[in-house]
């Protein structure tokens, strides 16, 4: 019995082909799907867009050209960033990563998700940061006096998901700490993972880790209610 394989996943398979080429139905579907993951990359960030009280700052990239060229850049704040020391148990940090649509789409439905499940916790105000990685929550976070900080960022762009937000969670942030001193939470969209399973999984990644003082590889997500 035949398998439709393309019912099954938006991976490029079964395509079909015209002599030695594709058919010219996939040929254009593939260059829109291309040109819509590079439109995303250089899309700028429109804070306003998410609706939510916030601080604004800005990476040590002072534009998108050097951001892109210059990862490093985007990983520490400009000097003159706008952040109060403050006893917060975590720091909502919002960038716009290498996908700004991500951000414009998901940002707000997956904190509006997590924060009621925070009842109790004090948590620092929302900073948002314009051409930011992942890593810049970490200084963000120590400047903050938050004991972890959570960074929601719009990720690499694919040819399938151009506007994939990412969540990544750090116990004691501060400048210098690893990938592998973070938790990951990826591929928050709709078609990926839902907005509830991810506030989910994010609500026991955070517990966790401030009851164990850690993140990272030592922090396991044994959390067995994820809905897709």
């Amino acid at each position: 019995m035949a398998v439709d394989l393309r019912a099954h996943t938006p991976a490029r398979v079964a395509l079909g082909r015209v002599g030695h080429s594709i058919p010219t139905a996939e040929l254009l579907r593939f260059q829109l799907d291309h040109a819509r993951a590079r439109d995303a990359v250089y899309e700028a960030l429109d804070p306003g867009s998410l609706g939510l009280p916030h601080v604004l700052v800005r990476s040590a990239a002072p534009d998108r050209a050097t951001f892109l060229r210059r990862p490093d850049l985007g990983r520490r704040l400009a000097d003159a960033a706008p952040l109060e020391r403050g006893n917060y148990d975590a720091a909502f940090v919002i960038a716009d990563g290498l996908s700004a649509p991500a951000v414009h789409r998901h940002a707000r439905p997956l904190l509006d998700a997590v924060t009621p499940r925070l009842a109790g916790w004090r948590l620092a105000p929302l900073t948002v940061v314009l051409q930011g990685r992942v890593a810049i929550a970490d200084e963000i976070g120590e400047r903050l006096g938050a004991r972890m900080a959570v960074a929601l960022i719009g990720e690499r762009p694919g040819l399938s998901s151009p506007d994939s937000l990412g969540v990544y969670l750090t116990w004691d942030p501060r400048p210098g700490r690893t990938d592998a001193e973070r938790n990951c939470i990826s591929n928050i969209r709709p078609e990926g993972l839902s907005y509830e399973a991810a506030a989910a999984a994010l609500t026991f990644l955070m517990t966790a880790a401030r009851s164990r003082r850690l993140s990272g590889v030592l922090l396991k997500d044994e959390n067995r209610h994820l809905e897709h």
